[in-house]
């Protein structure tokens, strides 16, 4: 009977623990990724796509590829915007669509090559991106429509 009631006591213990935890992190902050400012270097203002190829790329890949994130109101709770805060560096670090005018010819070509392996082999957006934002997901009109217009630039360069 002892052991039960020291159990029981370690698991109010531990759960009053968990709960000030979850809490106490709410109070830090994650880094936004925003800016108001769209650069000249922008990908959209460097090779002005049609409307419809613009708004695919800004629904399903600007949120972790450019320096202005639309976040979701699950990113002020911890660690959910920690998770976030980790692709958006990654996928920046990947490809960030507002430096794409400061990338080299051939840096260019070689990112505008992996945007459509990765479109075909529908690596991108990330599932668990798509999971949640299920607007994001592209249609095979999406893309075939990006990966038709991105050749074109491609060979453009």
């Amino acid at each position: 009977m002892k052991l039960r009631t020291n159990l029981g006591k370690a698991l109010k213990i531990s759960a009053i623990v968990l709960f000030v935890g979850l809490v106490g992190i709410q109070f830090i902050p994650a880094n936004r990724n925003q800016s108001n400012v769209i650069p000249e270097t922008d990908f959209i203002r460097t090779f002005e796509p049609p409307d419809d190829v613009q708004s695919v790329l800004r629904n399903s890949c600007y949120d972790c590829h450019s320096n202005n994130t639309r976040y979701p109101w699950y990113n002020n709770l911890q660690p959910a915007a920690w998770f976030m805060e980790g692709h958006i560096t990654d996928g920046k670090k990947e490809l960030n669509f507002s430096e794409f005018g400061t990338y080299s010819k051939r840096r260019q070509k070689s990112k505008l090559r992996s945007v459509i392996s990765q479109i075909k082999a529908e690596e991108m957006p990330l599932p668990s991106y798509t999971w949640i934002h299920w607007d994001a997901k592209l249609s095979d009109k999406e893309k075939e429509l990006i990966e038709n217009w991105v050749s074109e630039v491609r060979e453009g360069l």
